[in-house]
């Protein structure tokens, strides 16, 4: 935790019918090389074991939480994130995505070096084994 006893960074992931995938994108974050995080994993009512892995999670890494909900929408599922995060950054990550293990360590650097409100990185889509940067 940062100096003020909360998080510098607070990941969010709305997480609906992801069973076959969230593990890969949960791990991506559990194993960032920037720690000082909380992760917030809702659980937007979905139907498969989602929110159960979403719980395995929460008891592997106290740095998770997980809220479960009725089925409202991503939108509703962000704004839970939202309304309980406790970082000084947000970030939102898909539960189908991945991110790089040094990811949050050059946002958070970047955004300190610079004073910034807002830090944007490219990303890069993968199809049939087409790898293209947006």
């Amino acid at each position: 935790m940062g100096m003020t006893g909360m998080p510098a960074i607070t990941v969010m992931v709305a997480v609906y019918k992801a069973e076959k995938y969230i593990r890969r994108c949960l791990d991506s974050i559990r194993n960032q090389t920037f720690s000082d995080i909380e992760v917030l994993l809702i659980d937007d009512g979905s139907p498969d074991r989602s929110g159960e892995i979403c719980d395995e999670y929460s008891m592997l890494d106290s740095r998770f939480r997980v809220f479960h909900k009725e089925n409202g929408g991503v939108g509703s599922a962000r704004q839970c994130g939202i309304d309980n995060a406790r970082g000084e950054y947000t970030i939102h990550i898909d539960p189908d995505d991945w991110i790089e293990l040094e990811m949050l360590e050059r946002m958070h650097l970047k955004a300190e070096e610079t004073s910034a409100d807002m830090v944007i990185c490219n990303m890069v889509q993968e199809r049939n084994g087409i790898s293209r940067v947006s």
